[in-house]
């Protein structure tokens, strides 16, 4: 069975990590495929929604080091040197899609480890729902790895300043329940339950009128840090194409009967 492989349910796709030898961990040739598969998704205009899930209890261990060992590091520094095209356009992670901006969603079904670079890959995607015996952590820590799939730039906006360089300067262990007491994660699930959790949120957002929760979250992601006015506007041009299209629509349903008392089974 190959490494890595996309599971797609009507509107829901779930790209699966499939080497269980090594608890997940990524290789080159594992990272590329995980580029393509998550390319596919968002080429994929019957996909609205993707599941990013590791098989057999771990989501992630981070990068193979014993491939980095292997190689004297060639398959992350020389071949992925960091050299943007000219349209400013960023190369792949190490990891591999830890860099793509997509326009879709991505829900994390975070089983067992998620430590180093597996850590940054679920904090790549827009949510993360957790068993209740996953774990985070920067374990890249003891052998000098550091964070470079965007654990430094997406943690802090999670958790805030102090709490991402305690996790990241420490390379202790998050559990389950503080990653949900901090922000780290969104939900937290009993064992064995990520993936089907996972996929029951994504089919709940692919119900809804998706160029407009896709305006939204692109505006979530595009706004942050930019001053407010900046963030406002963008946030007003990037609704009122939706609005148009989809919400007016929307308006003559609601108008129409539809969704009334609490009941939005048929919208």
């Amino acid at each position: 069975m190959d490494d890595v492989r996309a599971e797609k349910k009507g509107p829901v796709t779930t790209v699966i990590l499939d080497r269980p030898e090594v608890k997940n961990a990524v290789d080159g040739p594992t990272g590329r495929k995980l580029v393509d598969a998550f390319l596919a998704f968002e080429r994929d205009e019957t996909a609205d929604v993707g599941v990013f899930f590791g098989d057999h209890g771990a989501f992630c261990a981070g990068g193979d080091l014993k491939a980095l060992s292997a190689t004297n590091g060639k398959v992350w520094i020389d071949d992925l040197a960091f050299h943007e095209d000219g349209n400013g356009a960023l190369p792949p992670g190490p990891l591999g899609p830890s860099r793509l901006l997509l326009s879709k969603p991505v829900i994390a079904a975070v089983a067992g480890p998620a430590v180093a670079g597996g850590m940054e890959l679920a904090l790549w995607c827009d949510i993360r729902i957790m068993e209740e015996d996953a774990y985070f952590g920067v374990y890249c820590r003891r052998w000098g790895i550091p964070l470079i799939d965007g654990g430094t730039v997406r943690l802090p906006r999670l958790v805030g300043m102090g709490r991402a360089l305690d996790i990241i300067l420490t390379g202790r262990q998050v559990t389950a329940q503080e990653a949900l007491s901090i922000g780290m994660c969104e939900r937290v699930v009993p064992k064995g339950q990520a993936r089907q959790a996972a996929e029951a949120m994504a089919r709940e957002i692919a119900r809804f009128p998706q160029e407009c929760m896709r305006a939204d979250r692109n505006s979530v992601h595009r706004g942050y840090g930019l001053p407010i006015r900046e963030a406002l506007r963008q946030e007003y041009w990037g609704g009122m194409d939706c609005l148009k299209h989809e919400g007016v629509g929307g308006a003559k349903r609601f108008a129409g009967g539809k969704g009334r008392h609490g009941d939005y089974r048929d919208i």
